[in-house]
């Protein structure tokens, strides 16, 4: 089995080397030459798509996507192994060139993870298996590009990973496999993001093993609900909101877009908070009240108080509440936003 692993950020990374790992698990079969790029179990992982390198930090250098670095980094472990490391394809889109350039390495199989383009019909006929897509949600909950900041923006108590087969209509396959798992009200983005990779990267071997005898379930698009992708104004907090609902916006856009205030003129990045009584409801929102030394400080919501402990000026360094004060001494009375 050819397999084509199409994905780009850091959360596709695991599931990248445990393809990789099915194909090295004993080397090239006998029947094959030295160099041969089939693994055992008949699992070969002949390419990677990702998407363009893009340029970053400062320098504004171009740099290949966090997939792309991954895979170009199994090049030595494949060779040793005598197996062809995977080919990397970095196509502007998915056109007749890299229709031409996959279809050249005879591929069986495409497997997908948060890639973030449409495979039209003329791409998916390239692969006699068809195609699978890992999705971190409980489909048919969340279809789309943000399933996990929507999972902690809804306070869901449970979210997890689909494997489906990959359709024209984006997230409506068939689901070949799901796994459930229980949120705790304390996840981020970053760290449930890690969570979904590691999850991903146990569920999609077995599913692999054993395709051919998995039976697809249909998604009942009745149940289906969606999320869209993120800009920098989602994160503007709106203080009329409860604490309890802006608590879970900051948790849910750590690390981007990041949950942001006015203070007067400069932007205000709120890191960190947690919810705490119901302050002064008698005081319009986005009032700071005061601080509670075991908590932060105190703003009032549409209902309830927020005690903020980690904020941020725009281009200035993070600071824990109490460090934050002591630069900024007369902040208890302004009213942000």
């Amino acid at each position: 089995m050819r397999m084509v692993y199409a994905g780009s950020p850091a959360i596709a990374v695991p599931a990248l080397r445990a393809l990789a790992a099915l194909a090295l698990e004993a080397g090239p079969p006998a029947a094959a030459p030295v160099g041969s790029a089939a693994g055992s179990g008949g699992f070969e992982l002949a390419a990677v798509l990702s998407n363009p390198d893009s340029p970053r930090g400062r320098s504004a250098k171009p740099e290949p996507t966090a997939l792309a670095a991954a895979a170009a980094a199994l090049g030595p472990e494949f060779e040793g192994a005598g197996l062809r490391p995977p080919v990397i394809l970095k196509p502007e889109k998915l056109g007749a060139r890299a229709r031409e350039e996959l279809g050249a390495l005879g591929p069986d199989l495409l497997i997908s993870f948060a890639y973030g383009r449409i495979f039209g019909p003329k791409f998916l006929a390239l692969f006699p298996l068809g195609g699978l897509n890992i999705h971190p949600s409980l489909l048919p909950a969340y279809r789309g590009p943000t399933p996990i900041p929507q999972a902690i923006l809804n306070r869901d108590r449970e979210t997890g990973i689909s494997i489906q087969r990959l359709a024209l209509r984006m997230d409506c396959g068939d689901i070949l496999a799901q796994e459930a798992f229980p949120l705790d009200g304390g996840e981020t983005a970053a760290s449930l993001t890690e969570e979904m990779a590691r999850r991903a990267a146990a569920l999609l071997p077995p599913v692999l093993r054993n395709l051919g005898a998995l039976v697809p379930r249909p998604q009942d698009d009745e149940k289906a609900s969606y999320c869209t992708l993120l800009s920098k104004e989602d994160g503007r907090i709106d203080w009329a909101r409860s604490a309890l609902g802006i608590e879970a916006q900051i948790r849910a856009y750590t690390p981007w877009p990041l949950s942001w205030t006015l203070d007067g003129d400069q932007y205000l990045y709120i890191l960190q908070a947690a919810v705490l009584g119901e302050g002064d409801p008698g005081v319009p929102p986005g009032t700071v009240l005061g601080i509670d030394r075991g908590r932060g400080i105190l703003v009032q919501t549409g209902d309830g108080a927020l005690a903020v402990s980690m904020l941020q000026y725009r281009a200035r360094k993070a600071l824990e509440w109490r460090a934050f004060l002591n630069g900024v001494r007369d902040f208890v009375g302004r009213r942000l936003g």
